[in-house]
């Protein structure tokens, strides 16, 4: 090659040379220029961004109190489940490790065996036996995309840890959730309620006290791997979940039990349509039972989207309704209860006929046996001269017609018209339990003014409240309310005493031992036609009449045998027995004082 040529050839080789330098040194200035931009300038807002996306706030679930019967027995508790999530594009990638010595800690087999698939499939395969479904069914559930698929709710402890046992973090994890669980079934079903998937109260006691029983969520804020579990030591703040109170009721699980089977005996006994019970206690207004022949699961469907009956269902209460116009009469001094009556077997009044139950010609009663023979003839004499206006009086004086104070999701008050809405037959008829309405706690409780020496206690079905920290609410009852004098009330007590022994004597609503004041009635109400064409049969009765412990209300529905004393009664007087065993209630001394019934 010429000299000249070959100097010219390098000259421009070593140009080019620099020129490619040149242009690499500025290239290299560029990235030490961005890098220090990243790292002097970019590097905290980056990092924090990095953060930021693996920071996650999880909330703590406050656990649902528990419901308690008055002896501290659970009836209603919320349990630790779990909701078990699976992670489909993880589970897509999954291969699973053979077990050897140095991994059979972490790895994954099947029976003891090595798996023979992959990815979904062998996911499917580890969780079916746990959680009780096929391996499609959570293979379906896992082919979607996306991070988050609902596997099973509702699992156990015990599960979930076997399924941890899997090694698949990342891949399958648990959610902590709560379970509510009834441990008595079908007692007190819907009484009790129930709550609906977000845990809120919305029938029964379950919605009664939702506000007392429902906690407060607390909350972690840390920063999470990708597979969702925390990364140790990053929890930034926390508050913790404080859980809800516990409700005690009134009500004796026992006492409970009991009169809920005596009821379905009974209304199988007596082809009754249904029944109702109440036992209220005398001395605090408590209620001990409160039971009707509904058969439902607490919890249930059924259970949240129904009434009780026993809170529910109104009636007339018939004869017993005597016991609260005869103490009008007596409180307003126009007679009292020895005083003595001439009785036909009808009597027409403004054009209206009245009967008894029963013909009879003129008899001589007093009032006590006016009761006794539970004549409406009779008491509409008795109440002759008590006026509409008071007649209605006595009546609310009782506390018919008016919330019970409870507040019972969906209780009926029943009906009572003021008394310028009565025509010419109701306002006598309702001298004998006809023409308005009431529930059986109303009934029992106005029954229980005549134990209670002629004061209305409020009634209570919530006897305590007990707090996350340990602390007993006892509850606040209302002033109580005197609505006749103590010896109105005596002397009601003593002949109603003689309609229980009337019952006793043919072999009815006796309890051996015990003296009995009762009240029995029957009265006609609308069938299923529309038309009344059914009967109600009730009985309330105080026990022991001589230290009254207990007010028991029994109500059935076209029982055989019709009238209350007759078959009502019997009922109560299981109860009454089952009562004064359990109680160890001392037996009654004989009776002395009665008043007489004839003259």
């Amino acid at each position: 090659m010429h000299p000249i040529r070959s100097f010219k050839a390098l000259t421009q080789q070593a140009q080019r040379a620099v020129a490619l330098g040149v242009v690499l040194a500025m290239i290299a200035s560029v990235c030490l220029v961005r890098l220090g931009v990243i790292q002097l300038v970019e590097g905290a807002h980056t990092a924090q961004a990095a953060t930021q996306s693996r920071t996650v706030k999880v909330t703590l679930d406050a656990k649902r109190g528990r419901i308690l019967d008055t002896n501290g027995v659970v009836l209603a508790q919320s349990v630790e489940r779990y909701t078990i999530i699976g992670n489909p594009e993880a589970a897509q990638d999954f291969t699973p490790l053979d077990c050897t010595p140095r991994t059979k800690d972490y790895c994954q087999q099947l029976d003891g065996k090595p798996l023979k698939t992959t990815g979904v499939a062998a996911v499917a395969q580890l969780l079916a036996p746990l959680l009780g479904m096929s391996a499609a069914e959570i293979g379906g559930k896992l082919a979607g995309t996306g991070q988050y698929a609902v596997l099973k709710k509702d699992v156990t402890p015990e599960v979930k840890r076997k399924i941890s046992a899997l090694h698949l973090g990342g891949i399958v994890y648990g959610e902590l959730s709560d379970e509510r669980v009834y441990s008595n079934g079908t007692l007190m079903g819907v009484f009790l309620g129930g709550v609906n998937d977000e845990g809120k109260g919305v029938a029964g006691v379950e919605q009664l006290e939702d506000r007392t029983l429902t906690g407060t969520d607390g909350y972690e804020i840390y920063q999470q791997g990708n597979g969702g579990e925390q990364i140790p030591g990053t929890m930034t703040e926390s508050k913790n979940a404080v859980n809800g109170s516990d409700v005690q009721l009134t009500i004796d699980r026992d006492v409970q039990w009991r009169v809920e089977q005596i009821l379905k005996q009974s209304q199988d006994t007596y082809k009754a349509g249904w029944g109702i019970a109440v036992v209220q206690n005398v001395k605090t207004g408590q209620i001990v039972a409160l039971a009707d022949t509904d058969t439902v699961e607490a919890g249930s469907d059924d259970a949240k989207l129904n009434v009780a009956r026993a809170v529910n269902q109104t009636f007339e209460p018939g004869s017993i309704g005597k016991v609260f116009t005869m103490s009008g009469v007596i409180q307003e001094g126009l007679h009292t209860m020895g005083d003595k009556f001439t009785v036909p077997g009808t009597i027409t009044i403004d054009g209206q006929k009245y009967k008894d139950s029963f013909d009879h010609g003129d008899e001589h009663w007093t009032m006590a046996g006016i009761l006794e023979q539970s004549s409406n003839v009779g008491t509409i004499l008795a109440a002759e001269n008590l006026s509409d206006d008071k007649r209605y009086e006595y009546l609310t004086k009782f506390g018919l017609g008016q919330p019970t104070g409870l507040g019972l999701p969906g209780e009926s008050q029943g009906l009572l018209a003021q008394a310028a809405q009565w025509d010419g037959r109701t306002r006598n008829t309702i001298l004998f339990g006809q023409g308005y309405t009431v529930n059986a706690l109303q009934l029992t409780n106005a029954v229980s003014v005549i134990a209670n020496n002629g004061v209305r206690k409020p009634q209570t079905i919530i006897k305590s409240v007990t707090g996350a920290d340990g602390k007993v609410h006892e509850t606040e009852v209302g002033e109580s309310t005197r609505v006749i004098d103590e010896s109105v009330s005596k002397q009601l007590l003593n002949a109603m005493e003689s309609v229980s022994e009337h019952y006793a004597s043919k072999g009815f609503a006796g309890v051996d031992g015990y003296r009995v004041a009762a009240k029995s009635g029957t009265a006609e109400v609308a069938g299923d036609d529309g038309k009344l064409s059914s009967l109600i049969s009730d009985y309330s009765a105080i026990i022991p009449a001589d230290n009254p412990q207990f007010v028991v209300t029994v109500v059935l529905k076209d029982p055989e045998g019709n009238y209350g004393g007759l078959t009502a009664g019997p009922v109560f007087a299981e109860i009454g027995k089952f009562l004064m065993q359990k109680y160890e209630v001392p037996n009654s001394q004989p009776r002395k004082d009665a008043i007489p019934v004839e003259w």
